[in-house]
């Protein structure tokens, strides 16, 4: 007898609701939800109709509050485990959060486990942290790689819910599949690579995301550039045209420092100075010798950029040929101006660093960095201040991406998860390939007033 499709899932360091997005667009039921931040627990429940704010363990009785479900899903923090010896596994994951995952883990058993993480996490810096959640996983019987899987919405193609952001994160998916069989070391589930032969050079924000029109942006205003920053991208901008007047077909892709134009025989590096930032000045002397009378004109045309902070003298030129910097997507950065081509974004971060839209001259509104996410039209933040909106939005997971990785776990595991979750098996077998599809259903069900169903509220942008 074949089951029937549907499963249940938790969904834990929630957030604001990425995966509960995904796994509902799946065929799953969220049991129960957990998230800390009262800011970001108020959205999640707003939108999906659940409060996450508790606790995964009652700290008074230290009972497990998490019910029985068949997916485990976690945006969990990544912490410094103690080095106890010799041991690798749950003994030194005892005292972090990541020890509620293996609380639940060791109780309930789920059929799968979907955890996503930062890049790093599977960088050298914390190739402890990464050995004791790939221990401490096995130790409880789930067969998982050892190998990070780590993937990005912009290699999904629009037809699999892609979205033109390159967001590359981490993904832990483990199976439950028994002591033994946890000692065989699987590739990962999902390579770094585009999806359906999809060239991610062909993603258009005005055409894909999509860019809200102009004069449909509510309190265009607010996203709008003010004074100062027009005059540095314009000064930048007239940068770009001065140098391919002078013959310059391709811009450095190195970081262009105006404070250390200096003529090459000139160029005095102190004692201890990184080799890094030696190769970068030694660049930016070798620029300025073989185009100085262009920059030193164009250094007068603009007070030598005395009147600009220190942050906006620099150019990161990541845009290839465009032929403009008001023809690329920027941000602002610690770093300096950073410009890229316009197919897609550099990832939303949760600090104020939200894409320019070049050719707009305005920053990405909320409602336009709520669709890079994926999330439905009409997933709502209320009346929160918008920096908060944006720190949420980039403390978010993907939703395709979420749903592409357990479609590809369950696919390949089916066998084993069938013996513990078959409605799982046959819910991923009767899903669309694109979440947004069956997210769009919910919308519909919504407006028709569904009990528990979101209301839509409009969003600016």
């Amino acid at each position: 007898m074949t089951a029937a499709p549907g499963f249940t899932f938790v969904d834990l360091f929630a957030g604001i609701g990425g995966f509960h997005a995904a796994l509902t667009a799946m065929g799953g039921t969220c049991v129960f939800a957990s998230e800390i931040d009262r800011h970001a627990a108020a959205v999640y429940e707003r939108n999906w109709s659940m409060d996450p704010l508790c606790d995964i363990v009652d700290a008074t009785t230290d009972r497990m509050d998490v019910p029985e479900h068949d997916v485990l899903a976690a945006g969990f923090p990544c912490q410094p485990f103690s080095k106890s010896g010799f041991q690798r596994g749950m003994d030194e994951a005892r005292g972090t959060l990541f020890w509620n995952i293996l609380r639940v883990l060791e109780e309930r058993r789920p059929a799968v486990v979907l955890l996503e993480n930062v890049r790093n996490i599977a960088g050298p810096r914390h190739r402890h942290e990464w050995e004791v959640i790939i221990a401490s996983l096995r130790e409880l019987g789930y067969q998982v790689s050892s190998q990070p899987a780590v993937f990005s919405p912009h290699l999904l193609p629009p037809e699999r819910g892609g979205r033109p952001q390159i967001r590359e994160r981490v993904f832990i998916v483990a199976t439950l599949a028994g002591s033994e069989a946890a000692k065989i070391d699987p590739l990962p589930v999902v390579t770094r690579g585009p999806v359906d032969s999809w060239d991610p050079q062909s993603w258009s924000l005005e055409q894909h995301l999509p860019l809200t029109a102009e004069s449909e942006v509510d309190g265009r205003e607010r996203y709008a550039l003010n004074g100062d920053e027009v005059e540095w991208i314009n000064a930048w901008d007239d940068f770009v045209a001065t140098l391919r007047r002078d013959g310059v077909r391709q811009l450095p892709g190195f970081p262009v420092w105006a404070d250390h134009f200096t003529p090459l025989d000139h160029l005095r590096i102190p004692v201890g100075t990184p080799d890094w930032k030696k190769n970068f000045l030694h660049k930016n002397a070798l620029l300025y010798t073989t185009h100085r009378q262009a920059i030193d004109e164009w250094l007068s045309r603009w007070n030598g950029l005395a009147h600009f902070p220190a942050s906006r003298r620099k150019l990161e030129w990541q845009a290839k040929d465009a032929p403009s910097l008001w023809e690329t997507v920027m941000h602002f950065r610690p770093s300096g101006i950073r410009a890229k081509q316009p197919t897609y974004t550099p990832a939303l971060v949760a600090i104020t660093q939200t894409s320019i839209l070049g050719a707009h001259k305005r920053r990405l509104t909320p409602r336009e960095a709520a669709r890079l996410q994926g999330l439905p039209e009409d997933f709502t933040f209320g009346e929160q201040r918008e920096a908060l909106t944006y720190k949420q939005l980039g403390n978010g997971v993907n939703v395709a991406v979420a749903y592409h990785v357990l479609r590809e776990q369950v696919l390949r595991d089916r066998d084993v998860i069938a013996q513990n979750a078959a409605g799982l098996v046959a819910a991923v077998d009767a899903a669309p390939l694109n979440p947004d599809v069956a997210l769009e259903k919910e919308e519909v069900l919504a407006e028709l007033g569904r009990p528990g169903a979101r209301t839509p509220v409009a969003l600016a942008g």
